[in-house]
């Protein structure tokens, strides 16, 4: 199973946790590998996580997947995309890149809202399923989470909206 994600970035403390706790129940739905090699064995058709491990939900659903043993695949939005991250989460983006099997690359070498969405179409091109932390709301800018929702849903792919109830983004 390909499982990409979407998702807000910036979400406060209480819904952080939340959504951490969403990301990680869907991934384990998805099973939990118990054999001897990534992403095989009884419970677990071959978990891929596809993520273009931004902070926020990107990371932690790659470090959910790592955790039930699947395989991470990253996509790249440009060549300097790292650049446009916060500076306190390059070690974590540079772990977790590290840790991938395979890392696909738009091509662009700016980054920006067209690189951003043009990742994301790769991702999504990418996946069987398109987790998405998403609050219902119209994107605030080109390329935000509700544009990626929309792209998947225009290539027939599922999306499962994993959002806390009661919660709202600031």
């Amino acid at each position: 199973m390909r499982i990409g994600i979407t998702g807000h970035r910036g979400l406060s403390g209480e819904v952080e946790r939340k959504v951490r706790t969403l990301i990680e129940e869907a991934v384990a739905s998805y099973g939990t590998n118990t054999g001897t090699g990534p992403g095989t064995g009884p419970g677990n058709t071959g978990l891929v996580g596809v993520s273009c491990l931004a902070d926020g939900p990107d990371a932690w659903f790659a470090e959910a997947v790592l955790d039930h043993t699947g395989q991470l695949e990253v996509v790249l939005p440009s060549e300097r995309y790292r650049a446009d991250l916060p500076a306190w989460y390059h070690p974590a983006y540079d772990d977790l890149l590290r840790r991938a099997t395979k890392v696909h690359r738009t091509g662009l070498d700016a980054s920006g809202p067209d690189a951003y969405m043009v990742g994301n179409e790769l991702l999504v091109d990418q996946v069987d399923v398109l987790l998405a932390v998403w609050d219902g709301q119209p994107a605030r800018g080109y390329g935000g989470t509700a544009d990626v929702v929309t792209y998947a849903r225009e290539q027939d792919i599922p999306v499962k909206v994993l959002w806390p109830e009661g919660t709202t983004r600031d």
